[in-house]
């Protein structure tokens, strides 16, 4: 069972994340929390679940781990917290948006809107140490966010699963295309943004495949 002391997460979560390994995760996470700086803060780490249930997930959108500066991360995947000077990856995200749905360009980088929506901003890493990207990988939460993109595709109906980047593309394998769509492009990075990231439009797409299948699309602007 995951217990991290007085986090809490979801109970509609408890028959898909029932069988995770989490002695080692549990003592992982309260001992880094113990003895370093960690992001988001440990009420937080399980916000994407919390703010998107289960039963409320129409997209899943897949980062890698969370922002490792001040303040930045909020635990929902590539946003921040309201008052934050939005990272380059989270601009170049807006302005796909901009250009694929002709919303006006975000004065804020704080996604939350998008998770209460049904939108499951999902990091294959859940927790990352101050100014030290990827330093929590395979240190047990992949095993979590594998059970949970593998629980999502068997518990649920027609989910958009958008997939930025080769980190994130491994969990394809997890999800059922036969009841699914999965949108692929590069990394929102500046690094790869211009490889087809830009002109990608996952937004409309999304939305296109959910009014196909009866469900209300996501009011992507904000």
């Amino acid at each position: 069972m995951l217990d991290f002391g007085m986090i809490n997460i979801n109970t509609q979560w408890n028959h898909i994340l029932h069988d995770v390994q989490s002695d080692e995760l549990n003592s992982f996470v309260s001992r880094v929390y113990d003895s370093s700086v960690v992001f988001p803060k440990r009420e937080e780490l399980f916000n994407a679940y919390n703010l998107t249930p289960l039963d409320n997930i129409k997209v899943v959108i897949l980062g890698q781990d969370p922002y490792h500066g001040v303040n930045q991360a909020n635990g929902l995947a590539f946003s921040v917290k309201n008052g934050v000077k939005i990272p380059p990856s989270l601009q170049n995200i807006l302005k796909e948006l901009v250009d694929d749905i002709g919303c006006s360009m975000p004065k804020s980088g704080d996604l939350t809107s998008w998770a209460n929506q049904g939108v499951f901003l999902l990091n294959s890493v859940l927790s990352v140490e101050e100014a030290k990207p990827a330093s929590h990988q395979n240190c047990g939460w992949e095993e979590l966010t594998d059970k949970t993109i593998e629980g999502i595709s068997q518990n649920c109906e027609n989910v958009v699963f958008i997939l930025w980047g080769k980190p994130a593309q491994k969990k394809y394998r997890l999800i059922d295309t036969t009841k699914h769509l999965i949108l692929t492009a590069p990394h929102p990075s500046p690094l790869s943004s211009y490889r087809g990231f830009f002109g990608s439009k996952p937004f409309s797409k999304a939305n296109k495949f959910l009014q196909e299948h009866s469900i209300e699309p996501v009011d992507w602007c904000f």
